[in-house]
């Protein structure tokens, strides 16, 4: 199966739920992830704030905020950049995708970024990603060599096999549930 293909199951398979129960569906992924050792020795995390598509995120960014450095994602034309959540005051309605973003300084130490937890359409147990197609999150991973990459997705995400190519990123970890 192509990307383009896996893309629309699984597109069909998230339609099924409704956000509420997304975000049910969200907190066995976020226990397991926070019992993990690489969650654990993170001082400087890289998470995302969820579309209602995705893993559920927006609780757990405030919970961790007090105790670990939160970054999030700002896309600005092709590319993520990154920001420290500061609390939900510092949160504003992206341009792209409306997705709410940290305002504030530009956070470029990547070098000091423990862990990140990626979001994807597709995982497979070999650790490949198979994203939205834009390539946003291939380029800052590669950015970021030393974190360890944890995805995170639902259990109908959880594939067999991802069609791969040499621009994707193959994560440490996959937590789904």
């Amino acid at each position: 199966m192509d990307k383009k293909e896996l893309r629309k199951q699984i597109k069909v398979l998230k339609n099924q739920y409704s956000p509420e129960q997304k975000v049910e569906m969200s907190r066995p992924i976020w226990n397991e992830l926070e019992q993990n050792v690489f969650f654990k020795e993170a001082h400087t995390l890289l998470a995302y704030w969820s579309m209602d598509d995705e893993v559920f995120t927006h609780d757990y960014v405030v919970k961790w905020a007090g105790e670990k450095r939160i970054l999030l994602p700002c896309v600005k034309g092709d590319v993520l950049e990154l920001r420290v959540f500061e609390g939900m005051e510092s949160l504003k309605a992206g341009e792209s995708f409306g997705i709410l973003e940290p305002v504030g300084e530009l956070y470029t130490d990547y070098d000091s970024i423990d862990m990140i937890v990626v979001p994807g359409v597709a995982f497979d147990r070999q650790g490949n990603r198979l994203g939205r197609g834009r390539g946003y999150y291939d380029k800052i991973l590669k950015e970021t060599r030393a974190a360890k990459k944890v995805g995170i997705c639902f259990d109908f995400q959880f594939v067999e096999e991802v069609p791969v190519d040499e621009l994707d990123v193959r994560m440490d970890l996959v937590v789904h549930g």
